[in-house]
Formats: C-alpha cells, sequence, structure tokens
C-alpha cells in the first residue's frame, strides 16, 4: 500500500489541477463572451461567425493543415510558411485560425484563396472536439506561445502531430505556467516538435516539461516574412500624398499610455522640424476613434487615413492610420521608425519589418515579447532603445536632421534581416517527416 501511494500522489494532483482548469475555462468562457458581444455593439466584426468561438462552423474536406496564429503579429509571421506550404503542397487544404477579429481579417487578407480563415474555439472540451470534427487535420502547426491544455490533449487523442513553431517563451510568462505545474507539463509533452526561437526559449520550454527529443532551435520565422515586390512604390506614393517636402516619422502599434507619450515627443520634433508629420498607428482596431479624439485634444492639426479628401492633408502635423494592412508600407514612407508596446509592458511589437525596409528603428525598453530580434536589432546598430518621451522627441529629432546617419542605420538593419534568415527552411524540414507519415 505504502509503495503504491507516492506513485498515485502525481496523478490525484494533475486530477486536481484538470478540474480546476476546467472550472476556470467553464466560468471565463461566458464572460469573454459578453465581453466579445458587448464590444460588437460598436464594433460588429466582434459578431461575425462567433458561434466559431464554441466549435461550430460548416466541415473542411479532410487531411488538412491546420495553422494557428493567435492574433495580427502571429498572422504576419505565420505567412511565410503558408505560402511555403502552399506552393510545396497546392492541393493538401490549409486552415488558419486565430482568435482576435483583426488577427481574423488580416488572415483573410493575406490568405485569400489560399486557406480557409476560422475563429480557434475556447479551450473547452466540447467546443475542441467539434472544431477538431470539422477541420479534420492530418496536422496542426501553432504559433509562438499557445498552451492550451484541452486542445493539445484532444488532438493527442486523434493522433494529430503538433508543431509549435517560432516558438518563444518569457521568462516572465514561464513562471505563471510552472506555478500549475504538471497540467502545462502535461501539455507540452504532446507537441511532436517545438522548433524555439533561440536556446533561452529552448530551456524554458524544456523546463515546463517540453519532450527534450522534440525540442529544435530553429530562429525566429518572423525574419523569413516576405515584403510586397512593390513596398518601395507604395511608400513612395504615400509620401507624395501626405508629405512630398517634410519630414516623416510613424508611430506603429501603440498602445493606451503610449499616445500621449508620441504625442508629446512630437512636439519636441517640431521645434526642430516645423513641417515634420507624425503618423500614429494604433495597434488596435477598436482603439482608432479614440486616439484620433486624443490628437484633437492636443491641440495638433490631423487626418485620419480613412479620410482621403479631408482637406489639409498635406499640411497636417498628425496623421491616424486607422486602416487595417497600411503600416509596413508607411514605414517604407517613412524617415524614421518607432514601435510601440514598448514604452508600457505589453512587451514590444515587431522591428523587422522597419528594418527590412531601411529605416532606423526606434523602440523603448519593454521588448520581452521579441527578446532575440530586439537584442539582434540593437547590437548591429539598425535600433536603439529610448525611455521616455524626452528621449523619443530628441532621438527622432537628431535623426530626422542626419540623412546620411538614417541611411547607414537603414542598410544596417537591412543586413541584418537578411543574414538571420533561414528558420522556415529548418521549420519545413521538420514539417514535412509528419506530413510523409500522415
Amino acid at each position: 500500500m505504502a509503495t503504491g501511494s507516492p506513485r498515485a500522489r502525481p496523478s490525484c494532483r494533475l486530477k486536481s489541477l484538470r478540474l480546476l482548469y476546467l472550472v476556470a475555462i467553464y466560468l471565463a468562457a461566458p464572460a469573454v463572451s459578453l465581453i466579445y458581444l458587448w464590444r460588437g455593439l460598436w464594433d460588429r466584426s466582434y459578431w461575425r461567425n462567433f458561434g466559431e468561438r464554441f466549435g461550430f462552423g460548416a466541415p473542411l474536406p479532410p487531411g488538412g493543415i491546420w495553422l494557428h496564429a493567435v492574433s495580427v503579429g502571429e498572422v504576419q509571421a505565420c505567412a511565410a510558411l503558408v505560402t511555403a506550404l502552399h506552393r510545396r503542397h497546392p492541393a493538401v487544404p490549409l486552415t488558419v485560425t486565430t482568435f482576435t477579429p483583426t488577427g481574423a481579417a488580416r488572415a483573410r487578407a493575406l490568405f485569400e484563396g489560399v486557406a480557409q480563415v476560422r475563429y480557434l474555439p475556447f479551450d473547452l472540451p466540447g467546443a475542441v472536439r467539434r472544431f477538431l470534427t470539422r477541420v479534420k487535420p492530418r496536422l496542426a502547426v501553432i504559433f509562438e506561445t499557445e498552451l492550451w491544455p484541452n486542445l493539445y490533449r484532444e488532438c493527442s487523442r486523434r493522433r494529430v502531430p503538433l508543431v509549435i513553431a517560432s516558438a518563444r517563451i518569457s521568462s516572465r510568462s514561464v513562471g505563471r505556467y510552472q506555478r500549475l505545474g504538471r497540467l502545462f507539463s502535461g501539455t507540452l509533452a504532446r507537441a511532436s516538435v517545438v522548433a524555439a526561437q533561440g536556446p533561452e526559449d529552448a530551456a524554458r520550454f524544456r523546463a515546463l516539461g517540453a519532450d527534450p527529443a522534440a525540442l529544435e532551435v530553429t530562429g525566429n520565422l518572423k525574419f523569413d516574412f516576405e515584403l510586397p515586390a512593390d513596398i518601395a512604390a507604395r511608400g513612395a506614393a504615400l509620401r507624395a500624398q501626405y508629405a512630398p517636402r517634410r519630414p516623416v516619422w510613424v508611430a506603429g502599434s501603440t498602445h493606451e499610455g503610449e499616445e500621449a507619450a508620441v504625442i508629446a515627443a512630437h512636439r519636441i520634433v517640431l521645434a526642430a522640424h516645423p513641417e515634420a508629420l507624425l503618423v500614429i498607428a494604433p495597434r488596435h482596431t477598436p482603439r482608432f476613434a479614440e486616439v484620433a479624439q486624443r490628437v484633437a485634444d492636443s491641440g495638433l492639426t490631423f487626418a485620419r487615413r480613412t479620410q482621403p479628401d479631408a482637406p489639409g492633408q498635406q499640411a497636417c502635423q498628425v496623421l491616424v492610420l486607422d486602416a487595417l494592412g497600411e503600416l509596413v508600407a508607411f514605414y517604407a514612407a517613412a524617415d524614421v521608425a518607432f514601435v510601440g508596446g514598448s514604452l508600457v509592458g505589453i512587451g514590444g511589437h515587431n522591428l523587422l519589418e522597419p528594418a527590412a525596409v531601411g529605416v532606423p528603428v526606434l523602440t523603448g525598453p519593454h521588448n520581452f515579447n521579441s527578446i532575440d530580434s530586439a537584442r539582434l536589432l540593437i547590437g548591429c546598430g539598425a535600433a536603439q532603445v529610448i525611455n521616455d518621451t524626452a528621449e523619443l522627441g530628441a532621438r527622432v529629432a537628431a535623426l530626422l536632421s542626419d540623412p546620411q546617419g538614417r541611411a547607414h542605420i537603414g542598410a544596417l538593419g537591412r543586413a541584418c534581416v537578411a543574414a538571420n534568415r533561414g528558420a522556415l527552411t529548418k521549420l519545413l524540414s521538420l514539417i514535412e517527416p509528419l506530413l510523409a507519415a500522415r
């Protein structure tokens, strides 16, 4: 009796954790649903295909590849893999899921005619079963850090190989997962491949219970993105439309708490460059009107991208980019780029896109969501950390006064991105054997 009890205790603890998780997810799903339904009063995209949140939807052809990218950034990152899989296996159905309306909108724009786009259901056992019954994938590819115990468990039960691609996890997130111990240890053990962005990420996944034999360091898939072939022309057209003879800087993917800092920084820039234009691109669609009102309240003249016929566009001091899918083109039109989510504790967003179009990149100190790419760009001189409004304004003003310095920094950024491509090739070498085996 005594010899059996030590083995029984971990199993009991695991069952208790699973029960607690189920209770939590059953309580959370209605609350999140109500939030989405409430937001839908202002943004009807929250109501679109709402049944998919619970695993409903039309059945899809069986034997396809299902890829999950939680939001806009991950959708952009997975584009290279979706394109490569479509080229290699044109007869294999592709399904891309996301969790946010903005992510779904971006996925539909990117993958029209290539992949079906759906919402990933809540991690409820019944919803997960309905989803997998309708999609019937032969392979699942989940991007970055999406650890859903019921989803992973059902994939394992159905013998669907699961790949975590471009896997990353911050040191802060590790502590949260470790507090749930064996629940997430068992979840990660179900992954066939964990393709980590860097050695630090691999070590963290190993500490959380990933099978060491399944771990590979493949690099960051975000380096393998393809810029639109006409990106330079699109940037030039935007420059001609809004600022043909004046300097431009872009604040991309900004969050609550950053717009005020960016606007204050622009006042510093205007003191040195009175004709300068600031382009603010809020990260989330529901905040477009809020940010426009904040600019109006500041007293600066402004226009909105979705109002192309508004008077005074070429004389405004701020342009609010309230449209999806155009941020990279505006980076290509700019002299300097600041990437948001980094002055506040969000963890930062994609620094690689402005670097790839040859624009000097500024970022705040909070970059734990993409620490490897931030270190690379900062280390090679393509990006610089600024800590507050005063530093942001002063650095933008200095760069706008130094065209040769901007060109040099931009060239460093392009070279850094080019030198770190290759994650896609490594990832495909791990995926193809799983497809062949199925």
